[in-house]
């Protein structure tokens, strides 16, 4: 999933692809370098960050859906039901909705009768607030209970089940530690029985990781957590780079292939397996 901020504010590329114009570039240069699906936000959700007005929010996505709605499956990162409806209106498939439906209680309705799929992700606050309330006693049984109730909040609300994809919130509303702990244990967000997204890209625990390395030289970090999820059966990764996920994400598949024509009992070099060759 490769991300496109038209917003001024974002932590990794803020203002970058502000312009209606260089964002539908930017996405079709996503698409190019193997994106499956695009997410469009208009509003920053980093910690800190304050809130544009909805018709600015709408100002800011709109024209952007409709210049890739025909391109890719396009997901709009939003928590306003009005956004999410006109979006969808527009041309999005997806509604990646980071607080989960708290944030707007008409949210889950209006995807509902739209029928499309749905992010519902972990959340306790906006970011103005978020790193006061990263207080847990058991990060991943908390977080996976906490999903759980969203996610019967999506299914009386009219959802099938097979529209709802969950998604742990890294980074919201959580320290370091805490998203290092759930990644150690996706098992149990993938145990949900939805398809799982996980948003790691350049986020700030890698960055201490990396001794407060900058945004943009996180990427590699990133690529191994893309290999981590891609092994543990999550659905999609949310990146800000995509060349490099792919490539990690291509050596998993490729790593499973080997090992699926292994335990058939087939040498790979045999006719009708995949290719070899020395390089």
């Amino acid at each position: 999933m490769g991300v496109v901020n038209v917003t001024p504010d974002s932590f990794s590329d803020g203002g970058r692809w502000f312009d209606t114009e260089r964002a539908v570039a930017h996405g079709i240069e996503l698409i190019e370098q193997g994106a499956d699906l695009l997410d469009i936000g208009g509003e920053s959700t980093r910690p800190g960050a304050t809130r544009p007005a909805q018709d600015e929010e709408l100002r800011r996505v709109l024209p952007v859906v409709r210049g890739l709605a025909s391109r890719v499956r396009v997901s709009v990162d939003t928590m306003r039901a009005e956004v999410a409806r006109q979006s969808i209106e527009a041309g999005a498939q997806i509604i990646n909705d980071v607080s989960g439906g708290l944030s707007d209680p008409d949210m889950h309705h209006v995807v509902a009768q739209a029928g499309v799929d749905y992010v519902c992700q972990h959340w306790r606050g906006y970011g103005a607030v978020m790193n006061k309330l990263s207080t847990y006693h058991d990060v991943v049984a908390e977080v996976a209970a906490e999903l759980e109730l969203r996610i019967e909040a999506c299914l009386a609300a009219g959802m099938a089940a097979e529209s709802i994809i969950v998604d742990p919130g890294l980074g919201f509303a959580k320290t370091a530690e805490h998203d290092w702990t759930i990644l150690a244990n996706l098992e149990r967000f993938t145990a949900l029985g939805h398809r799982v997204l996980v948003g790691a890209s350049r986020k700030r625990f890698l960055g201490h990781l990396l001794d407060g390395r900058e945004p943009s030289g996180r990427d590699a970090a990133t690529a191994a957590v893309s290999v981590i999820c891609a092994q543990q059966g999550v659905w999609a990764v949310r990146t800000h780079e995509v060349s490099g996920q792919r490539d990690a994400v291509a050596v998993v598949e490729r790593l499973s292939q080997a090992r699926r024509w292994s335990s058939s009992g087939l040498d790979s070099t045999e006719p009708g397996s995949p290719s070899t060759d020395g390089d």
